[in-house]
């Protein structure tokens, strides 16, 4: 089966598309083995992930290899860069040369998908029945799904403890935006720094923004509903009251890690990845969910990637493929490899065993259970049309160019504009 005409079309516009955003596309580097012509159950299989951290000697690539094993084939890994790793299964798919299992960064599935790269959990009957509805939502498009979610990480608040108690702070009491406003004017008033995030003209700024936008209730098909300027208003008035510094403007998530490392700011809203800088801070620190505006949970957006089965001309190759990516997400495999990711595993019973092993980690089950992908709600290839128009609200707001108000009305514009 090679793809058609049109299917080669939408590869090329996805090619396009992925290059405006992310830099030229690099060329193929598809293995030139039998991984494109062995029969099932036999000969060598190709998987690309993300994780070029990764060496041929670590946990993660002896369990590649390992399902390998298990499945009677040899596996061929290669870690690329999540930027280049999209470009390259566009590439393979055009060239019908796409690895056989392909671990990809969650947004992307839609794109890929669209192209026509990626087969669906139906065609090669992969069970997705244990995983969470809410972690796999953001795998699906159009009613089907095409992959499985390895494991998911996103966004909470981590606290300094001294600090707030230095303050007069119980950070129990902060249970919604008014009671959080409460503490960050308790700590400015005793001397120090609120909170610190990321805002910056990316989408690290939007990813840092989405739970504070769902958590007003607001909708990413609406960026100018009263809900969304609340949320805007919110970050703002921060700005103005010098509760956060105005350095969050141009704040990767890595640089507003930094300064609430110094040990000057009470609160920093970042991800599970941060886990093991945590324990490298000279204080106590804690973490608490991003609360709604009028309580509970926000919903912060999922990170992490899905294994799929990207589309071959033999299709008999798919039942190897299913048995390895059974295999790297099965229960056993699952409570390993999150451990090494620092991700939420996407099934309850893993995520139970995490807790079981490290307390610390029931926050981040909570988080996640919260949490929605980005390109949920059948928004697909539309979300990255929708978050630039809203990041550039962001920084319009922020910076004081434009009311909150005035920036999402221009953002919804924006967005109508690029996806009708």
């Amino acid at each position: 089966m090679k793809t058609s005409a049109r299917t080669r079309r939408a590869i090329g516009a996805a090619l396009v598309a992925v290059a405006v955003a992310g830099g030229p596309a690099a060329c193929s580097s598809a293995a030139d083995d039998d991984s494109s012509s062995a029969g099932s159950g036999s000969g060598t299989y190709a998987i690309w992930d993300p994780y070029p951290q990764f060496s041929d000697d670590s946990e993660w690539v002896k369990l590649l290899r390992g399902c390998g094993t298990a499945a009677g084939v040899t596996v061929e890994r290669t870690g690329f860069d999540t930027t280049d790793l999209t470009n390259k299964a566009l590439l393979a798919a055009q060239q019908d040369n796409s690895p056989d299992v392909l671990i990809i960064d969650n947004p992307v599935i839609s794109t890929l998908a669209e192209a026509g790269v990626l087969t669906t959990t139906e065609e090669t009957k992969l069970d997705i029945s244990a995983m969470e509805p809410n972690l796999i939502a953001a795998g699906q498009l159009g009613g089907k799904t095409y992959g499985v979610p390895i494991g998911a990480n996103t966004l909470a608040l981590y606290y300094n403890k001294d600090l707030l108690t230095a303050a007069g702070v119980d950070v129990n009491s902060v249970t919604d935006w008014p009671s959080l406003t409460a503490a960050l004017a308790k700590v400015k008033a005793a001397g120090k720094k609120g909170i610190t995030f990321s805002a910056i003209g990316t989408e690290e700024g939007s990813f840092q923004f989405l739970p504070w936008f769902w958590g007003s209730g607001a909708q990413l098909t609406t960026l100018d509903s009263p809900q969304s300027v609340a949320a805007l208003t919110l970050w703002t008035d921060w700005l103005g009251q010098g509760y956060a510094p105005n350095s969050v403007i141009n704040n990767t998530q890595t640089t507003s890690w930094q300064e609430f490392a110094s040990g000057d700011y009470a609160f920093s809203e970042n991800g599970t990845w941060q886990l093991a800088n945590a324990e490298k801070l000279g204080f106590a620190y804690g973490i608490i969910p991003i609360p709604g505006r009028t309580g509970g949970t926000a919903p912060a957006p999922t990170g992490g990637e899905f294994v799929s089965i990207p589309v071959q001309g033999r299709t008999e190759r798919y039942a190897t493929s299913q048995k390895l990516v059974s295999c790297l997400t099965s229960a056993d495999n699952l409570l390993t490899t999150d451990t090494t990711l620092s991700y939420v595993a996407p099934v309850a019973a893993v995520q139970a065993k995490q807790v079981a092993a490290d307390p610390k980690l029931k926050v981040w089950v909570e988080a996640v259970g919260a949490a929605k992908g980005r390109t949920s709600d059948n928004l697909g290839t539309k979300y990255p049309k929708i978050s630039e128009p809203l990041w550039t609200a962001m920084q319009a707001a922020l910076s004081g160019s434009k009311s909150p108000q005035e920036a999402l009305t221009a953002a919804q514009a924006a967005a109508s504009s690029a996806t009708n």
